[in-house]
């Protein structure tokens, strides 16, 4: 939509906008499809229109979106006082904004990044920088990953402050750069320099869970209280290497395969928590046969490890939920056609489980390659983060919330198999709950993908969904 056709309907205009989105069609488009639409979901529509109009992948930054986002906020009647842009380089700030309360609780932090993965014109089907409404669809780079739920915590905090709510603690929202990667992550550096911002009871990233859709029907909401931690290790072998028409038994390609054949066929002891527990208890009143049998028997103590096996074999997310994985993603050897290699190396992911020690996962490594001439090097120094306790009076507030707006959905603890900015939080002392009410087909993933989309039904409702959340967590 055109900015000047949607302003005269807001009252927390920005100034000359009207001019950022191109075709007169989908000017057209937009401002069709709006005439219906109550004002809260006016707005959410303008701001996740105009999110997804700026280009903010890694060498762009996110500053013109923080701002953008002051802005709208400034306009609704936040303060100075109660919006900070702060970060480490001009290109990349961050937003930090309050919601001041009544001093009977501590702070509840909200975060959401606002970078997103590099998007090609030529790639996709339509401009990954604009949003474009088509058959159901929200299209654009980042409506998923997660401009989304971006839009959900600005338009909540208007929401909220136009309707004069004042919640028991305040309510802190961070908006963010460089989660998708970089050396600037924006919730890393606000912990290190800014943490009088940030500091809080507890933290909910929306990032971190989301809910899922099968055949078009919700049926769970994942409440994340952990994820796994990313572990990179070089292995390298080097020799005196020769000419390729004396071969030699000592081959550096050969050791190095020797040990990756030996690391392939190992798999790391099963390990539960009490989210993934209960993940899998849980879980298991959507299954039937065996397969409820065996997760059923795996939320047990102890822990029923054929059950478990089981498990691992049928799926290689419930193989990632149940222990530390590692495995080989990059390889190199040799200099020439003729030559006997001087050098051959590979590169090992892996995820770590909450509560793990690196160099646990290294001497294994090591114990597993059996070759002194097998060099092993961590790459890079995350160290992991704790798992958030289950605190039972949120984890019943999502519950009640969740039922009422999408009744017989399940509400299911979640270890995240990847990362999230909500390891620097928990590694900080501060709990990190990734909730949000953003649903999406697990058989149609698109973050990080072509033509990322989301349903515009789904859309409004999570916005709708985390108005109720703040409120709920702060009454």
């Amino acid at each position: 939509m055109a900015r000047s056709l949607l302003l005269r309907f807001l009252h927390v205009g920005l100034a000359s906008i009207g001019s950022v989105f191109g075709a007169a069609s989908l000017l057209a488009q937009s401002s069709a499809s709006t005439d219906a639409l109550p004002p809260q979901q006016v707005l959410a529509r303008a701001i996740f229109q105009e999110l997804i109009g700026i280009n903010t992948t890694m060498h762009n930054g996110a500053t013109k979106a923080a701002t953008a986002m002051a802005a709208r906020l400034k306009a609704a009647g936040f303060t100075d006082t109660e919006l900070t842009l702060a970060g480490p380089h001009p290109q990349n700030q961050n937003l930090v904004v309050r919601l001041r309360g009544r001093g009977q609780q501590r702070p509840v932090l909200f975060i959401g990044h606002l970078d997103v993965v590099e998007a090609l014109r030529a790639d996709w089907t339509t401009d990954p920088f604009t949003l474009v409404e088509q058959d159901g669809y929200f299209y654009g780079r980042g409506t998923t990953d997660m401009k989304d739920s971006d839009t959900a915590l600005v338009v909540s905090l208007i929401r909220l402050k136009q309707a004069g709510y004042v919640p028991r603690g305040d309510i802190i929202v961070a908006l963010t750069d460089h989660e998708e990667g970089g050396d600037a992550n924006g919730v890393d550096w606000l912990v290190n320099n800014r943490r009088d911002l940030i500091d809080a009871e507890y933290c909910i990233n929306p990032d971190g869970g989301s809910g899922e859709l099968k055949n078009g029907k919700p049926v769970m909401m994942e409440f994340q209280t952990a994820e796994k931690t990313y572990l990179a290790f070089q292995l390298e072998v080097t020799n005196k290497g020769g000419h390729g028409s004396l071969p030699l038994k000592d081959n550096a390609i050969y050791r190095l395969a020797a040990g990756l054949g030996r690391l392939a066929a190992y798999d790391f002891p099963i390990q539960l928590n009490e989210t993934t527990r209960t993940f899998f208890a849980r879980s298991a009143l959507q299954e039937t046969g065996q397969t409820k049998a065996d997760m059923l028997a795996v939320a047990q103590t102890p822990t029923d490890l054929a059950a478990a096996e089981r498990l691992a074999a049928k799926s290689a997310f419930y193989n990632a939920m149940l222990r530390t994985t590692c495995v080989a993603t990059m390889l190199s050897g040799g200099h020439a056609e003729n030559a006997l290699p001087q050098m051959a190396r590979a590169v090992l992911n892996a995820r770590m489980l909450p509560g793990g020690s690196p160099d646990a996962v290294m001497a294994t490594l090591r114990t597993l390659l059996a070759d002194d001439q097998i060099k092993v090097t961590r790459l890079g120094s995350n160290n992991g983060s704790p798992l958030s306790p289950l605190r039972p009076d949120i984890f019943a507030k999502v519950e009640r919330l969740t039922a009422a707006m999408w009744p017989g959905v399940v509400v299911t603890p979640m270890m995240s198999t990847g990362a999230s900015d909500g390891t620097y939080l928990r590694t900080a002392g501060i709990p990190v709950y990734g909730v949000s009410g953003s649903f999406t087909d697990v058989d149609d993933v698109r973050a990080h993908g072509k033509d990322e989309r989301l349903g515009v039904k789904e859309f409004y409702t999570a916005v709708d969904f985390m108005h109720e959340l703040m409120k709920t967590l702060t009454e």
